[in-house]
């Protein structure tokens, strides 16, 4: 990271000094006044021809930006409003502000994964491993942004959180430094970004320089995080909880020694429990957030660059979570000569992050569970003796990011030649350790690195053709590498010396001095070796393009665009290795061929693609077909890597079967789409109908188990998603004083499964029922009606009682539908129902100013989804949850808040062998459609002002926002955007705060 910052501190050196006399040296520029922005539409340039400025390219982009929105569908949007919210991640600036995007925030928690997903889920999500194969690529000034690998989940038995800081890098992106983001959903827009973009391209270009000779911009905003209001209960309330099903289903209302009722509830006067529940003024407070951020511009027609700095603080209500950032970001354009232009970007990011300190994780990280018979007690007191605790040891999270590219662009006539290199290289570290004290008796030291890197060569050629004015051309040939390396080094012990040795397990010295081998190489010191564990692994994936692409513009009335890929994946197995995929794409623009006179509508356009676009392997496991593994150690983890710590071959049997022959997946895509623009453009209306077709996708099918195997990986998933994107802007009112603009953006979505591997027609995975025909996110239920109040109520069939998988059911126990009415309640009584991802999703903006006051709001839904409210399932059967020692007896503070209605469930016979409060039925599915209120912002530009009195002060923004300030929704647990990929709600997502910011923008 040294190397990192040297640079920048260079590129600082560089532009302070080095370019103005660059620019005071350039004879054109000399006392001259030189106003342009690049990338706009207004300029004003005195004394210099365009050929020989940095403003022809903008010119140049600024045409082919017009002839390619109406090939395509994308969105793009200035970020003046994006940047108000005081996000942290670039998902939370995206939300419900683009149709067909829908962003997951499955926790409040800065920081945390967020999943994004365009144009619905392009597979079944069956673990994390789909949703990281699901996301859209991020493109940063033409730099394809490299995400975490999900193979790290293989040496874990849970998925709750990836090994290592597992922050979100999509945190990176300061959006002070963003001009505009665009999101691309169809292969009109995404095939030249070629397999990566299959699910979709988010593309995001930085604020290039203003052209002034120099500026200086500052953006700073303040604010507070409020904690919520919750319902705290103790001892004497669960007790009370619970005494209403000893009533009804034991003796007198007592529990016996048989039923095993716990210590910490026996004790009815043990204020420790049953006292004051008064602990939340520990785990939820208040919190400050800010964000900083100075930009420095200036050159000349001939060079010009942007140098920004910023920091910004986002802290959690809860657990003391919270996520620094420290950032730089360097641009700069040169145009030594008329003909060459040199561009380059560099921007870096420093990522320290305060995790939450839940029981779960922390267990699940320790890979053990400690006697879990007595909870973290509810009094203020002892919950801060057990903090103190914690705080012995220590949690650090950092994650180091750069990105960057250097390209060169030769303009000879009408051949354009381009050469672009791009990096993007994180790196993260993660270093534990928990003292004995929190233990009972043993400590603990974890430590991991691992970085995730991307390089990417990049070469294009154009040439632009016009024949009598009418007929313009556009060819273009293009190349790309991409070299993809993800790397991570991992090591945990127990037991250490002492509480005071806090042990580096990675650090180690393989040689001496001398030269010689250490022969204490990997042996710990503060650690037992036979309790020191360590582990790495290393996956590459390259990918070589071709592309030739070929646009046609008659008239500016008819648009053609051809595009024909050619990929090789080292991913791809050697008799697969490479994919073609065509792309085509066309346009009319009605309202130059038929509508010249209509003065109702200013712009109407159809355009239509259709095209073919590979899926690239995540793993590199696919390349090789059967294959051996070599590894070491023994964890009790879901792998066993070796025998007795030495390195063995053994088949990848956790990961499955891998045969020969396996092709590429691919995605055949279909749009047909309008845009038209009415009352003297005051009206936009663009609207998309989609058909996304995913072909051969790999799908793990139970087999081979007579030779170790649980699955044999085989290609042949196919579904669909089909849906209709809309977005309606309007200027409701347009008058000198007062402006009021609005926009709507919505999307609907559905899915269908329509073919699995084999050719089978139905397939159990987990908890998941995949069948043809069907949608791929619905849920797998039993149905309730109700309760059997006595056994007479029980059916009975030739004097056999309905059972449930061999055991009669009785009074107390649910009555589940008998869907074939074979008097057995099974696993066949089950029925897909409902839908863990939105039927429809979108936002609804608008702003309004008068005079120089401005205030914005902005709206997000969901309609159409149901959650299963897990947390409430675990609260009911507090007999499978009490006193096991595994992950679903853990019982975090937040066990002590009353959350949910408890009023609507029938009162089971928790005792009954057939687990009356099972999550696989429909008595706690849920309604998760809501309405939120995300933002609302007022402020005032004080530009006006500042201009009566001449001073040159371009911009002065003040402004101030209340974001997350309510929400309309029938869920009854905490929030219904807090739930994971599948549409379950643990209870684990920490709540997305209402923040209050004080803010400013100003230029000078």
């Amino acid at each position: 990271m040294r190397y990192l910052w040297a640079c920048l501190a260079f590129f600082a050196a560089f532009t302070l000094n080095v370019l103005p006399t660059f620019a005071a040296g350039n004879k054109i520029h000399k006392d001259l006044t030189i106003n342009y922005l690049l990338f706009q539409d207004t300029t004003k340039i005195k004394f210099v021809t365009p050929k020989d400025s940095l403003r022809k390219d903008s010119l140049e982009q600024l045409k082919r930006r017009t002839v390619y929105n109406k090939l395509s569908g994308g969105v793009q949007k200035d970020t003046k409003e994006l940047s108000l919210f005081p996000a942290i991640s670039l998902q939370q600036n995206l939300k419900g502000n683009f149709a067909g995007l829908y962003v997951q925030e499955p926790s409040g928690e800065p920081g945390t994964i967020q999943n994004m997903f365009l144009r619905g889920a392009p597979m079944p999500l069956l673990s994390k491993k789909d949703v990281y194969a699901s996301q859209p690529l991020v493109v940063l000034d033409g730099v394809p942004l490299i995400g975490e690998h999900p193979f790290a989940f293989d040496i874990q038995q849970y998925d709750f959180n990836r090994i290592g800081p597992a922050t979100n890098l999509l945190t990176t992106i300061d959006i002070n430094n963003i001009a505009s983001v665009e999101v691309l959903s169809d292969l009109a827009a995404t095939a030249v970004y070629g397999p990566r973009g299959v699910n979709g391209v988010i593309v995001i270009k930085t604020k290039a320089p203003d052209g002034v000779s120099r500026g200086i911009s500052f953006n700073s905003y303040i604010g507070m995080v409020q904690k919520p209001m919750v319902n705290t209960i103790n001892g004497k309330y669960e007790n009370e909880f619970r005494q209403r099903f000893y009533d009804i289903y034991t003796t007198n209302g007592r529990y016996s020694d048989d039923e095993a009722y716990p210590v910490y509830l026996s004790d009815s006067l043990n204020n420790v429990y049953s006292g004051k529940s008064n602990w939340t003024d520990l785990y939820y407070k208040n919190a400050l957030v800010y964000g900083i951020n100075l930009g420095l511009t200036g050159g000349s027609d001939r060079a010009n660059f942007r140098f920004s700095l910023g920091n910004t603080k986002s802290s959690g209500v809860a657990d003391d979570t919270g996520l620094d950032r420290y950032s730089a970001m360097f641009n700069i354009n040169m145009k030594p000569v008329k003909w060459l232009l040199f561009s380059a970007m560099i921007n870096g990011n420093r990522l320290n992050r305060d995790r939450n300190r839940t029981l779960r994780d922390r267990f699940a990280q320790i890979n053990y569970f400690p006697d879990l018979s007595a909870p973290l007690a509810p009094n203020k007191d002892y919950y801060a003796s057990y903090l103190n605790n914690y705080s012995k040891g220590f949690d650090d999270n950092k994650t180091n990011s750069i990105q960057g590219f250097a390209k060169l662009v030769a303009t000879l006539g009408k051949f354009t030649l381009s050469t672009t290199f791009n990096v993007d290289y994180n790196e993260g570290y993660r270093d534990i350790f928990y003292a004995r004290t929190l233990l009972q008796g043993n400590s603990y030291a974890s430590n991991y690195y691992g970085f995730n890197q991307r390089l990417m060569m990049d070469n294009k050629a154009t040439y632009d053709l016009k024949l009598k004015d009418v007929h313009d051309f556009h060819f273009e040939l293009g190349q790309s590498m991409i070299w993809d390396i993800y790397k991570y080094n991992y090591a945990y012990a127990y037991k250490g010396a002492n509480d005071y040795i806090k042990i580096n397990l990675l650090d180690s010295k393989p040689k001496l001095d001398n030269g010689d081998d250490n022969p204490n190489y990997l042996v710990p010191t503060a650690f037992p070796r036979e309790l020191t564990y360590r582990f790495l692994d290393k996956t590459a994936d390259n990918l070589l393009s071709f592309y030739g692409k070929v646009n046609y513009d008659y008239n500016d009335k008819y648009f053609l665009s051809a595009i024909l890929r050619a990929d090789g994946s080292s991913n791809a197995q050697p008799t697969k290795r490479w994919f073609y995929s065509p792309t085509v794409s066309a346009a009319w623009n009605l309202k130059n061929e038929l509508l010249k006179n209509e003065k109702f509508i200013d712009d109407l356009v159809l355009r239509a693609s259709a095209g073919r676009m590979g899926r690239a392997f995540t793993f590199d496991n696919y390349a090789q077909g059967p294959q051996y593994t070599a590894s070491v150690g023994y964890t009790g983890n879901l792998t066993v890597p070796g025998y007795n710590a030495i390195g063995v071959l053994t088949r990848p049997y956790s990961f499955g079967w891998v045969g020969y022959g396996v092709p590429w997946s691919y995605s055949d895509q279909l749009n047909i789409g309008a845009d038209v623009a009415m009352l003297k453009n005051r009206l936009h209306v663009a609207v998309d109908f989609y058909i996304k077709a995913e072909k051969n996708q790999l799908l793990g099918i139970p087999s081979y188990a007579e030779y170790g195997y649980k699955q044999s990986i085989e290609s042949g998933l196919n579904m669909t998603n089909t849906g209709i994107d809309l977005t309606v802007s309007a200027q409701v009112i347009a008058k000198s004083k007062f402006s009021w603009n609005s926009s709507l953006n919505l999307n609907h979505n559905s899915n269908k499964l329509t073919a699995l591997p084999r050719g089978l027609n139905e397939i159990i995975i987990g908890n998941r029922f995949l069948k043809v025909g069907e949608p791929v996110d619905q849920y797998w239920l039993l149905e309730n009606e109700g309760i059997y109040t006595a056994n007479s109520q029980v059916p009975v069939v030739n004097g056999q009682p309905l059972k449930y998988n061999g055991t009669p059911l009785k009074a107390g126990d649910p009555k589940w539908k008998d869907q074939n009415g074979d008097n057995i309640i099974d696993e066949r009584d089950k029925v897909l129902k409902a839908h863990s991802l939105p039927v429809l999703a979108g936002g609804f903006d608008n702003a309004f100013r008068y005079g120089s006051w401005t205030l914005n709001t902005n709206l997000y839904f969901n309609l159409g989804r149901k959650i299963i409210n897990e947390e409430m399932a675990a609260r009911f059967d507090f007999v499978n949850h009490e006193g096991n020692t595994d992950v679903s007896s853990v019982k975090e503070i937040t066990f002590w808040e009353k959350r949910g209605d408890y009023s609507k469930y029938p009162l089971y016979s928790p005792w009954s062998t057939v687990i009356p409060y099972r999550t696989d039925q429909d008595l706690f599915l849920e309604n998760g459609s809501f309405l939120k209120l995300r933002s609302v912002s007022l402020g005032y530009d004080f530009g006006s002002f500042f201009k009566r009195k001449n001073i040159k002060i371009n911009k002065i923004f003040v402004y101030g926002s209340v974001n997350n300030v309510f929400v309309i929704t029938k869920y009854t647990g905490q929030d219904p955007e807090l739930v994971g990929y599948d549409g379950i709600d643990t209870g684990y997502g920490q709540p997305i705060p209402r923040t209050y910011t004080l803010g400013v923008k100003m230029e000078l």
